[in-house]
């Protein structure tokens, strides 16, 4: 029988292909055994299909998904240079079914590629899916955006953000729009303040390459931050089908801007040195392979935006994310304004209401003030908690779920994506002119002291 959909992954020896792709696919395949899917994997080593099918065996063990294997055993390899026109066609003849590019390579070889794509007849349907960055500013997101809309339509273009993961977003949905006693006061009126921040125990992991040109800010702030925030922040939308979901999203993302147009005043840049996290020793970021200290380049990266529209004009937004910190929170904490008057007899504290919900693994939590137990006019704290679940599969797994699906709902569209880049590109500019200092912190710290106090 012939397979729905041939996935042809882009970049097959890569890390992010063993150590992430593969192992998702296993997971989704296990879970849902009736798919019925081709897998060939593309690169610039010259292996056989024997090699690539034991890279693929190897990430499905890590799954326990032997009997997905099974699935996938006829998989095949072919040696492609994919920025030559050539080679990408031959890949897409051979392909059975709606053929899914993914091309799990560095952007600027997934920007040659898409440019070789003119010179190539692509079948009818065929996917393609990037992984961030989507360009290195606006006017280069926005000139991507163009060549890919000469190839297929927008609807086919997967801009991959593994953080949109169908059960994170879901469940912030869920407990968004599901719940009259948060729907109605989601908004300014009641919402003092959001804190969207994603502290990281890791720090370079050989990545040096990449990030030390890129940074914090663009790495997670720019990309998974912003669209978290989009999440928790958009109007309601009228469905959770691909189009209205991100209308909505775009639309929220339009109307962001840094807190004040005042980026001077409303970021911070940090980088660690040398310190332990937990059991690892991390050496000074300046001293990590591959870096060139002169780019003083930033790994704590926090930034305060504002949605100007009527329902959160004037909620100071902040995005936060940094890499080798000790905190393991990694959460989306709304804080809700104080009571309008608090009846006098009541003694202790009466701190606002903080609602939190943890990203990964996924729980909820509410801080509320509630009567004490000894006694009725002192005022205790509380905190009621959910566990809501891990997902049936991986953030990889949900985003090659989504691919084979041709469900575009959690990706990034090409409007939002060119948005980021707006949005971040103040603070870029302020810190590229030393208009905000490089505070430092020591590796398993919380950060710079003076941003704790």
């Amino acid at each position: 029988m012939a397979a729905d959909t041939t996935l042809i992954i882009l970049g097959a020896s890569g890390d992010l292909t063993s150590r992430l792709l593969l192992p998702a696919l296993g997971q989704l395949l296990t879970r849902e055994p009736g798919r019925s899917v081709r897998l060939h994997g593309a690169g610039m080593e010259d292996w056989t299909d024997e090699q690539w099918g034991e890279v693929v065996h190897k990430a499905f063990q890590t799954m326990d998904a032997e009997d997905a294997f099974t699935a996938v055993s006829e998989t095949t390899y072919s040696q492609a240079d994919i920025t030559k026109p050539a080679d990408l066609q031959t890949l897409l003849d051979d392909a059975e079914g709606r053929p899914a590019l993914y091309f799990a390579v560095p952007p600027a070889v997934t920007e040659k590629s898409c440019l070789a794509l003119s010179d190539v007849t692509i079948p009818e349907g065929t996917v393609l899916a990037l992984e961030k960055p989507f360009g290195t500013d606006e006017a280069s997101a926005h000139r991507l955006n163009q060549q890919l809309a000469k190839l297929v339509p927008e609807d086919q273009v997967f801009r991959i953000d593994h953080f949109l993961g169908r059960s994170t977003v879901l469940n912030l949905l869920g407990a968004r729009f599901a719940n009259r006693l948060l729907e109605s006061v989601w908004s300014g009126d009641d919402i003092d303040s959001v804190l969207i921040d994603y502290p990281e125990p890791l720090g370079l992991e050989g990545r040096a390459g990449y990030y030390d040109g890129a940074g914090a800010l663009v790495d997670m702030i720019q990309s998974h931050l912003l669209q978290v925030m989009a999440f928790v922040t958009m109007e309601p939308p009228a469905s959770l089908n691909q189009l209205d979901l991100r209308d909505a999203t775009s639309a929220v993302l339009r109307a962001t801007h840094v807190l004040g147009d005042d980026p001077v005043r409303n970021s911070r840049r940090a980088r660690y040195t040398a310190g332990d996290v937990g059991d690892r020793h991390f050496s000074s970021y300046v001293d990590e392979p591959g870096v060139d200290a002169s780019r003083g380049t930033e790994t704590l990266a926090e930034m305060t935006v504002e949605v100007r529209n009527a329902r959160w004009q004037g909620v100071p937004i902040t995005l936060r994310s940094g890499k080798a910190l000790s905190s393991p929170d990694r959460a989306v904490t709304v804080t809700f304004k104080p009571v309008r008057h608090l009846p006098g007899g009541f003694v202790g504290e009466s701190e606002p209401s903080v609602l939190v919900f943890s990203l990964g693994p996924d729980t909820m939590s509410l801080g509320l003030n509630v009567n004490g137990a000894d006694d009725p006019l002192e005022l205790e704290r509380v905190t009621l908690s959910a566990d809501l679940g891990e997902g049936a599969l991986k953030a990889y797994g949900e985003v090659l779920s989504g691919i084979l699906d041709g469900d575009a709902m959690l990706a990034v569209r090409g409007d939002a994506a060119e948005q980021c880049w707006r949005i971040v590109q103040p603070v870029v500019d302020a810190w590229r002119t030393n208009e905000v200092p490089l505070d430092e912190y020591a590796a398993g710290t919380a950060g710079p002291a003076s941003w704790n106090a």
